[in-house]
């Protein structure tokens, strides 16, 4: 390593202040938060055959804590970092340390793989990287880190599908674990941007017909020291590095070799193949908290720069963190310049990469007032008010680990829900409940389902907005990235969590999941059939319920991981998508497509409105009734008897093509006997009792008695105009 230290740069010509490192007219221009220090270095990198030069250069001082300068002649591609002197002062949250290289938080590519090395921690540490004194750490840790590079600012994306809230489903997918294995992908291209926006992976989201691909944490990340020393990764993403550039590792061999820039351009192609296909983009985005850990953790950036004002400290002393997150840091939100950071990083994916929206990770942590949550954050307003961001789907997983943490259905307008109330029923209903009642208890009653059905009013329905947000607010999914898949739910009723490296410790053990009669796999027939239809009849909850849907990736063909129901740190066959379809994941796949086919089709099945009363003239309030399995309005005591767990649900829309739908539920374990409650003459269109759809059945006069077998569901459709 070899260091220069070049002297201070200019200061920027007047223009509107950018923070992080942006090409101008000859030149670059640098602005850095920084608001304790004592004085700022930008530094410039060149690698030269195994050599890692480094020329330092003063940033001048500015207002609110800024530092800034201008340094001519470079240009796109270069590689930088910081060095920040200042107070070493741990009972105030200082901790500057000039030896530690700084990635800038506003960094759009990086250059270098981050190295778990003693070097990187900003106190001393021992070879096990255990704190050995408060002193700073004084070798340097340039050749061990990212670092970032400057690109020029890519063009803003114009085109978009924009996709209605009521015509959305979403498929949460990993970057890497949907392709890997799918062979119609070149080998090249598995696993990477390119391989998702490859032909034939569009083909088949689109041919499924979901509308919108959330993914994963594609910021750049770095692994948790914890994993790192017992060789793993965080395979999820959920431990970032940098909010404005992508990870590296999931571009191709190529796009990595031709350099940073590739990289991002790769990761804006795939979203415009995916744009043209008609399909959204939604990020999975962990804006509550950092790579750095808790305070014994590496120094990468946000704890040199600001440790102080970046993250949430204790009340009780300014050496320690509140961590809400369980990560070990949380970001303080209070903090202007954290909520500019995270608006700022959110604005430039939607504008200069195209994405259509964020699923926001730990959404509480954001707002936050240190222990009391306000869903009229600064962070929340800013989100909603934003001339760019108010027009992308935004969606709040409602909860964090910290004081009141869990607070689903009281964030404010337009922001969605992840739902975990529906997730909970629907596998209490079709699974936990059957288990009981096989096992001479008592499930629940009819009242939790049937909300749920109608798009969780209790939750979404209020907020002083009349009707409050809606049903499509409501974010309905039984299975997600973290917990059981859709075929281990059937397939297990304990958690088989041992590759993680925890001894099975970690992952939830509240998964209202049912194995059947046997743990895992089995060549019993009939607990094999029985497991399929309980994964129809909770497919078939999903989508003819009022709400957005979503649906795991895999979920459609029987994905399994083995009974792991927290997979975060396995990256190899036992996550990835396996594409090698035996039949009956072939027939779940056509039962699937079929659902989300009726539902796209029928106004019926996708209620977007909540109904408080039926008019006298039905105007625009959608009209939805309830009926018991003699055909006879629904009587309060029936919703109160546990032990009567068949349900019709007839929609009809006031549209006049809108058609009528008629949902039949039979959640006991023996067939059924129903008079259809429909006012018109109906078909039935899918049953869960079918192993693959079938061919419509003949119109059926209202009040047609017909069998509904154990454990299924049912949808009868009216004829459209």
């Amino acid at each position: 390593m070899v260091s220069v230290h070049a002297g201070t740069v200019p200061a920027p010509a007047a223009r509107r202040e950018r923070l992080g490192a942006h090409p101008v007219p000859g030149g670059v221009d640098v602005v850095v938060h920084a608001p304790h220090a004592t004085a700022v270095q930008i530094c410039l990198l060149d690698v030269e055959g195994q050599e890692l030069r480094e020329r330092r250069y003063d940033l001048l001082p500015g207002t609110h804590g800024r530092w800034s300068g201008h340094l001519p002649g470079v240009g796109a591609g270069q590689r930088y970092g910081f060095r920040v002197h200042g107070p070493w002062d741990i009972a105030h949250g200082h901790r500057h340390n000039p030896h530690k290289l700084l990635l800038d938080p506003y960094a759009r590519a990086l250059a270098g793989d981050a190295r778990h090395v003693p070097q990187i921690y900003g106190g001393e540490v021992d070879e096990d990287f255990h704190p050995v004194s408060d002193e700073p750490d004084t070798r340097d840790s340039a050749p061990f880190v990212a670092h970032g590079v400057i690109i020029d600012e890519p063009e803003q994306v114009q085109d978009r599908p924009r996709v209605p809230w009521s015509r959305t489903v979403i498929y949460e997918a990993h970057v890497k674990g949907l392709t890997m294995r799918l062979p119609q992908v070149p080998e090249d291209l598995r696993g990477t941007y390119a391989g998702l926006a490859h032909p034939a992976t569009i083909d088949h989201l689109r041919d499924l017909g979901v509308t919108a691909v959330e993914l994963l944490p594609i910021h750049a990340k770095f692994s948790e020291p914890a994993l790192q020393r017992r060789g793993a990764v965080n395979y999820w993403g959920y431990s970032t590095l940098a909010f404005f550039a992508p990870e590296p590792s999931y571009a191709t061999a190529a796009a990595r070799a031709a350099g940073p820039h590739a990289v991002v351009a790769e990761v804006r192609d795939m979203v415009a193949a995916l744009h043209e296909a008609g399909l959204e983009v939604i990020l999975d985005v962990v804006y509550n908290h950092t790579a750095e850990g808790g305070v014994d953790g590496p120094m990468l950036s946000w704890r040199g720069l600001d440790n102080a004002g970046y993250y949430l400290h204790s009340t009780e002393t300014r050496a320690a963190y509140l961590d809400v997150t369980g990560t070990g840091n949380s970001v303080d939100f209070r903090a202007q310049h954290a909520v500019a950071m995270a608006v700022d990083s959110m604005r430039y994916w939607v504008q200069h990469i195209g994405v259509d929206g964020f699923r926001l990770d730990l959404a509480v942590t954001l707002g936050r007032h240190g222990t009391d949550f306000d869903p009229r954050h600064p962070l929340l307003v800013a989100m909603a008010t934003d001339p760019v961001l108010g027009g992308v789907k935004q969606i709040a997983e409602p909860w964090d680990v910290g004081p009141h943490g869990w607070r689903t259905g009281q964030f404010a307008a337009p922001m969605a829900e992840w739902n975990d109330r529906f997730r909970d029923v629907t596998r209490s209903f079709w699974l936990a409940d059957v288990a009981s009642i096989r096992a001479g208890g008592r499930g629940q009653d009819l009242r939790d389902l049937a909300t749920r059905l109608a798009g969780s009013a209790d939750l979404f329905g209020h907020t002083g907005i009349p009707g409050g947000r809606g049903p499509t607010s409501s974010i309905n999914y039984v299975t997600a990235h973290d917990g059981f898949t859709l075929a281990d739910l059937v397939s297990y009723d304990i958690k088989h969590n041992w590759a993680n490296g925890e001894d099975n410790r970690d992952g939830s053990d509240h998964n209202n999941s049912y194995n059947h009669g046997s743990e895992g796999p089995t060549d019993d027939p009939a607990i094999l059939a029985a497991r399929r239809r309980s994964m129809r009849a909770m497919l078939g909850t999903l989508l003819v319920s009022a709400g957005t849907p979503m649906i795991t990736a895999g979920d459609e063909i029987g994905r399994t991981q083995h009974g792991n129901n927290n997979a975060y740190a396995l990256d190899d066959e036992r996550v990835w998508v396996d594409w090698d379809l035996q039949p009956w994941q072939r027939d779940l796949l056509a039962t699937t497509t079929h659902l989300l086919t009726l539902r796209r089709e029928h106004r019926a099945l996708r209620s977007n409105r909540y109904t408080t009363f039926r008019t006298e003239h039905q105007d625009w309030r959608e009209f939805i009734s309830w009926f018991d399995r003699s055909g006879e309005p629904m009587r309060l005591e029936v919703w109160f008897d546990a032990g009567e767990r068949v349900l019709q649900m007839l929609r009809r829309p006031p549209l006049p093509d809108g058609g009528q739908a008629l949902v039949v539920v039979n959640g006991t374990v023996d067939d059924a006997q129903v008079h259809l409650a429909a006012g018109t003459e109906v078909r039935l269109v899918w049953d869960a009792a079918w192993e693959r759809p079938e061919d419509p059945g003949p119109l059926l006069p209202p009040g047609s008695q017909v069998p509904v077998p154990a454990l299924s569901m049912q949808i009868y459709l009216a004829e459209q105009a």
